[in-house]
């Protein structure tokens, strides 16, 4: 079992940044590839970026290709998304997923509750 919890979500303006956090309980943290989604109102969930267990590989969403940095710290048992150059349609709510190396919300095993991005133009 791994329970993930999200923080540094917020309200920022366009070209802003911010940093996301995902603490995870347990000590199998380093056992699971962890993923960043996100959600916008009336919409699917849709991935934003992996990092594998090491945390060696990683890979974005063409969307935030360039912008965006996932990162983890095992050590520590969290994942980050470093957030640069934010657009208002990057506006979601972020989910951190514990699961298998994958772009596929249903290869994800744990979720958290999320945290509220909100980009102003």
């Amino acid at each position: 079992q791994v329970q993930l919890v999200e923080s540094g979500g917020g309200l920022v303006q366009a070209g802003g940044s911010l940093r996301l956090s995902c603490a995870a309980s347990g000590r199998s943290f380093s056992t699971y590839a962890m993923g960043w989604f996100r959600q916008a109102p009336g919409k699917e969930r849709e991935f934003v970026a992996a990092v594998t267990r090491s945390g060696i590989r990683t890979y974005y969403a063409d969307s935030v290709k360039g912008r965006f940095t996932i990162s983890r710290d095992n050590a520590k048992n969290t994942v980050y998304l470093q957030m640069n150059s934010l657009k208002p349609d990057d506006t979601a709510v972020y989910y951190c997923a514990a699961g298998d190396w994958s772009t596929a919300p249903d290869a994800y095993d744990y979720w958290g509750q999320g945290t509220q991005v909100t980009v102003s133009s």
